[in-house]
């Protein structure tokens, strides 16, 4: 088994940004020597998530629209009581999505569904600089 570790790097403007890696992470792995096997998507850090989504303008609205009801930022997260940075609501919406994300592939390009997109999903209230570990197996 062979294995290849890459790296995707962009900014975001923050609070619920999502961004389709689709197009890059299959450039990866068509840069790799390997053809057929897995790819993880991992996030590092707490404030991201990755996930599929079909990448349609109703659902970058909806999606957004349901994490505000599932935890919102309006209330009270203890998280605010060691920083003081508002983004209590950011690392719960994150650990509900989660960090990773494991799509077999073939032919150098990921199996997804017809309306499936790889997407990253920026959580934090704030702009950041995400790096995205992609870990090639095969």
């Amino acid at each position: 088994m062979s294995v290849v570790t890459e790296e995707l790097y962009f900014d975001t403007k923050g609070e619920v940004e999502i961004v389709d890696i689709t197009e890059r992470v299959n450039s990866k792995l068509r840069d790799s020597s390997i053809e057929d096997g897995v790819v993880t998507i991992f996030v590092p850090g707490s404030t991201g998530a990755v996930t599929t989504i079909e990448y349609e303008p109703g659902l970058l609205l909806d999606l957004p629209a349901a994490l505000e009801r599932l935890f919102p930022k309006g209330i009270d997260y203890k998280h605010e009581l060691r920083w003081h940075d508002g983004n209590g609501h950011s690392h719960v919406r994150a650990s509900f999505l989660g960090p990773s994300l494991t799509v077999p592939f073939r032919n150098n390009k990921m199996l997804l569904g017809t309306w499936q997109q790889v997407v990253f999903v920026e959580l934090d209230n704030k702009r950041r600089s995400r790096r995205v570990i992609l870990q090639i197996l095969g």
